[in-house]
């Protein structure tokens, strides 16, 4: 089981933390984080690429010359490829470039990232941000002393923290994320992560092993359970013919 060091924002120890195996102590799985990374990148893509096709373009459609006689190549339109300011062929054109990843490929990706981190040293817990008031200046200095001044850095914690997100929006090289809102992008592109010591619960919940909880079935009152004994049908004897 991985321990960290627990630390304040002057990057004093105040404690150990033990992360979970399941989550931050599973190999680096690299096909599987490549495969993540690509889908996160395209569902990202907008798709609005366009080109002009020859029914797009301006142009008469009126047939240039006579289709024979004239020993000249046939034509149809100016609105053909062939011309110049015709519509172009095979062109790109507006698509969804978005596809669907098992949920359980996409966790496996986000806990071998997060474990591959641990192993590095880049992950730092922190007791939790308190600034007093939006100061972008009090965050720079806060991560000064952490020692993250020229490294691009992802701060996992709670939004509601309004006073944390308002001050590093103005911060190029630092982003606020919630436990929610981890992906494997910011988890590759940022090269330290800072945790708070509830976030850090919250991703165990959140990356864990589902434990499924068997509920307990009421047995069936007696009643309900005991056999009804149903009245046997007895046939009316046939008249006999007279």
């Amino acid at each position: 089981m991985p321990t960290v060091k627990v630390r304040n924002l002057k990057n004093e120890e105040v404690g150990d933390l033990e992360l979970s195996d399941a989550v931050f102590g599973v190999p680096f799985n690299e096909p599987l984080v490549h495969a993540a990374v690509r889908n996160f990148m395209a569902n990202g893509r907008q798709g609005t690429s366009a080109t002009k096709t020859r029914g797009d373009v301006s142009g008469s459609g009126r047939k240039l010359w006579k289709q024979k006689g004239t020993g000249r190549a046939r034509i149809a339109s100016l609105r053909s490829p062939l011309w110049k300011g015709g519509g172009n062929v095979h062109g790109p054109q507006p698509r969804d470039w978005s596809y669907n990843m098992p949920r359980k490929m996409r966790r496996g990706a986000l806990r071998a990232a997060l474990s591959e981190r641990v192993r590095e040293g880049n992950v730092i817990v922190v007791e939790g941000w308190t600034l007093a008031k939006p100061r972008t200046r009090e965050l720079l200095g806060s991560l000064g002393q952490l020692g993250l001044n020229d490294s691009r850095t992802l701060i996992v914690d709670s939004l509601e923290n309004e006073n944390l997100v308002l001050s590093a929006r103005n911060i190029q090289r630092a982003k606020i994320v919630n436990s929610f809102g981890l992906n494997i992008y910011d988890l590759l592109y940022h090269e330290k992560l800072i945790i708070s010591r509830a976030a850090a619960a919250e991703l165990e919940d959140l990356l864990g092993p589902r434990v499924e909880k068997n509920e307990a079935v009421p047995e069936p009152a007696a009643e309900e359970a005991a056999e009804v004994v149903k009245p046997k049908r007895t046939r009316k004897p046939k008249e006999e013919a007279a």
